[in-house]
């Protein structure tokens, strides 16, 4: 006896194993309702129709040849896509509901109203197609979704507009790209109480860094009013970014990164009750759309969907205006880097770039070179130029015929999670996005170089720029003893080496990270009052929009910028050194020329430890100490080791110490562990004094060897003269190692010479050095050469 038809299921009644029936999407909402509402994840209510109530509908209206017969024309080549699209849509929307079908939708609309308590209630109308979701294709908004939608004769031509949104040209185009037979597809309808998120807000996230792969990473986007702008990448969303192994200690918040977007349009309802752009005002653009408990509490769902599926999600999420509810309203597999190889690290660089045309975020990390073709019209796709770069202003589903066909593509608008952003991944294309005025900077034929090499910002440079491609199989990487540790500086590119075996960081620069993430002299937000100047006063004032104080702005800007870099390869060590700007540098920063001295020799002047007591700067170490403290202790990087550069005396460090102490910074307490710079030759004469104030020492080479020889080290003239492997220069090396030995220190060397020329570290373990420190771009051949010559001493 045959089993009757099923035409519609509650998403209560439906798990995941049910995609077959009601799709990838709805079976996810109904896995999530069943499993996971007890642990707080909550999906609005509603219902679904199954693969049998498509075809029965296809059936009871003749359809299945006539569709067939539209699609063999497209194969055969007498017809279009967009004919063959057209043709098979008609079809569809000219069918008439089989009565029982009908009645089974309508009987259930009723129960979701009455549970509703409302006549009519909203409802979001989803398409969601039996091949959509799988592990290895998204099939992201290939099918149409229908929102606000009320009452049961709109709810029935929704359905039906779904049905048909199975034969879009995207649709139809994309199951060829990935394989899939068009007639075994089928499509449900998800039905679902519409949260009020046009008052509210709404977004996507990631539980993986889309761009690196870093699997502890949440990524989250918003914006306000309804989704879609943040799905189809026509807004900037903020966006945040979430340390996971932290968000089950209640007391810390692990957000990492708090990125205000423009946030121009929001879409909301209008009149007629159906979805339209509006303008944003003055106050929204420059507030974020969640606060920091909201933040972590959609962090945590992400972790509890992950951690219930097995694999990294992309999620959507929705907050209801009037009570401030967040749901998730959709969640699938991520596709992209949960199949990458992270076995292999491929790199690409750009040599000899042009000048920077514009710059945005960048999505992947692969670079490419070649023609513009701006196409700022779907309906203007036939003039795309195939293996050109796309520049337009956003994407959509209907972009993604011309989209495969592109070498990179540029966006004037989006963020990462935008439609351009997840399609170009899946693509593997280089893609930048949120340029801004990509459409009215560039023009057609012009030749660019696009580059997503460099981090989290992406760069459009002028010109064909010679890019070079280095793949690495890091499993049959050597072991050493000696420690391999990542001299980093830019937060933006930390997470991109998660997948290096490093044993941590053994030189993060702070002073870099206040350059980009901080901008301002922190002299300038402890004391903004001496700051005369109209434009520059205008300009910090805009920086620190939505802090409460303007030193609160530089240790939460700072305190973050450093936290990427901690958590990269967290619990490895991460040694921070305080900022060692030279006076000269410090002026260039906002508002700096107010508070800093004109030296006539700055390398060797009012720089590192001196000024950390001194009353010219004493108030701008305490922010930074703020930072550190912030970021060991609330945010729960533990593993942040801090270091004191350019500290000529022991007596010098006593007074830095006791300043460090006056702002929760006590050596000794709640592990925390202080190095010091080994770069004057005080610091060997002295090493036995030092050993015994300091945890470890770090060697600075470039500062030793100028201060050895008396080499301005900037000096073009005297540069064949500066060499670290002088043996006036090696002398003070091996015997600082010895000394800091006898006394029980740790020593590594953090200085440029390894990187330059990697057989420099075959000297390095000779000596006995702990860890040698070295930039991304050189790390595996000093690691090869740390083991070749650990062999040799074996």
């Amino acid at each position: 006896m045959a089993k009757p038809l099923l035409f519609v299921m509650n998403f209560s009644d439906v798990t995941r194993g049910d995609i077959a029936i009601v799709g990838g999407k709805n079976a996810s909402l109904g896995e999530m309702i069943g499993a996971l509402g007890e642990k707080g994840i909550r999906v609005p209510p509603g219902f679904a129709t199954t693969s049998d109530a498509f075809r029965a509908y296809l059936a009871a209206n003749d359809l299945n040849d006539r569709i067939d017969a539209a699609l063999e024309k497209l194969a055969t080549g007498k017809a279009t896509l967009h004919q063959t699209g057209e043709a098979t849509r008609s079809l569809i929307l000219g069918g008439k509901w089989p009565k029982d079908i009908e009645t089974a939708i309508g009987d259930h609309y009723r129960a979701l109203c009455e549970t509703a308590g409302k006549t009519n209630v909203a409802v979001a109308v989803r398409s969601s197609a039996t091949a959509e979701d799988l592990p290895d294709a998204s099939f992201a908004g290939q099918q149409e979704t229908f929102l606000n939608i009320t009452g049961k004769d709109a709810l029935m031509v929704a359905c039906k507009r779904c049905y048909a949104s199975l034969f879009t040209d995207r649709a139809i185009s994309y199951r060829q790209m990935q394989g899939f037979a068009h007639q075994k597809v089928a499509l449900s309808v998800g039905i679902q109480q519409m949260v009020q998120a046009d008052t509210g807000g709404s977004g996507v996230m990631f539980s993986i860094d889309t761009e690196s792969g870093f699997p502890d990473a949440v990524l989250i986007n918003a914006a306000w009013g309804l989704g879609e702008n943040v799905v189809q990448g026509a807004v900037d969303p903020d966006e945040y970014q979430v340390f996971k192994p932290f968000l089950d200690t209640p007391k810390l918040i692990p957000i990492l990164e708090k990125r205000i977007g423009a946030k121009k349009i929001k879409m909301i309802y209008g009149r007629d009750g159906m979805p339209r752009n509006v303008p944003t005002s003055k106050a929204e653009r420059r507030e974020f759309v969640l606060n920091d408990a909201e933040i972590l509490s959609l962090a945590r769902q992400a972790k509890i969907i992950e951690t219930h599926y097995g694999q990294p999600m992309d999620i959507e999420w929705a907050r209801d205006g009037s009570t401030g509810t967040l749901y998730i309203v959709q969640a699938r597999p991520e596709t992209v880097q949960s199949n990458a190889d992270i076995g292999a690290l491929k790199s690409y660089t750009v040599k000899d770039p042009g000048k920077v045309i514009l710059t945005g975020m960048s999505v992947g990390d692969a670079a490419v070179a070649g023609q513009v073709s701006i196409i700022e019209n779907a309906a203007d796709i036939d003039r795309f130029v195939d293996g050109s770069v796309l520049v337009t202003s956003t994407t959509d589903p209907d972009w993604v015929p011309i989209m495969k066909r592109a070498a990179a593509i540029v966006t004037d608008h989006g963020g990462r999670t935008s439609h351009a952003a997840i399609v170009s991944r899946e693509l593997g294309l280089p893609a930048v996005v949120g340029c801004g005025n990509a459409t009215h900077v560039l023009h057609d034929e012009q030749d660019i170089t696009v580059s997503c090499a460099g981090g989290e910002e992406g760069v459009i440079t002028s010109g064909i720029s010679e890019i070079t491609v280095s793949e690495e199989e890091l499993h049959i990487l050597p072991t050493t003893k000696t420690k391999v540790m990542l001299n980093l500086a830019n937060p933006s590119a930390a997470l991109r080496w998660w997948r290096l075996p490093v044993e941590g960081v053994g030189l993060a620069r702070m002073e870099f990270v206040i350059n980009s993430a901080v901008r301002v002299h922190p002299m300038a937000l402890a004391h903004f009052d001496k700051i005369t100047d109209p434009a520059q006063r205008q300009a910090i004032e805009d920086l620190t929009t939505g802090y409460d104080s303007k030193p609160a702005y530089f240790v939460d800007r700072l305190a973050r910028g450093l936290s990427r870099i901690a958590a990269f390869c967290y619990p490895k060590p991460v040694i921070v050194r305080m900022s060692d700007f030279k006076t000269n540098e410090y002026a260039e920063l906002l508002g700096g020329r107010s508070f800093e001295p004109n030296e006539e020799n700055p390398m060797i002047g009012f720089r590192g430890a001196s000024r950390y007591y001194s009353a010219a700067y004493s108030d701008g170490f305490a922010l930074e100490c703020q930072a550190i403290a912030r970021l060991r202790t609330e945010m729960g990087f533990d593993n942040v080791i801090v270091m004191i550069p350019f500290c000529r005396t022991p007596e010098e460090a006593d007074r830095v110490l006791a300043v460090m102490a006056e702002h929760n910074l006590v050596r000794g307490r709640d592990k925390l562990q202080i190095y010091v710079m080994c770069e004057i030759p005080s610091n060997v004469v002295r090493a036995a004094e030092f050993a015994t104030r300091f945890d470890g020492f770090s060697i600075g080479s470039n500062d030793l060897t100028q201060l050895t020889l008396g080499i301005d080290r900037d000096s073009g003239e005297l540069a064949s003269l500066f060499r670290e492997d002088d043996p006036a220069v090696l002398w003070m090396i091996e015997t600082v190692i010895k000394e800091a030995h006898k006394a029980g220190s740790k020593v590594g060397f953090c200085g440029q010479a390894p990187s330059n020329d990697p057989t420099f570290a075959r000297v390095l373990v000779d000596y006995g050095i702990d860890s040698i420190s070295v930039t991304p771009d050189s790390f595996i051949k000093v690691l090869r050469n740390v083991a070749k010559a650990e062999k040799i001493n074996s």
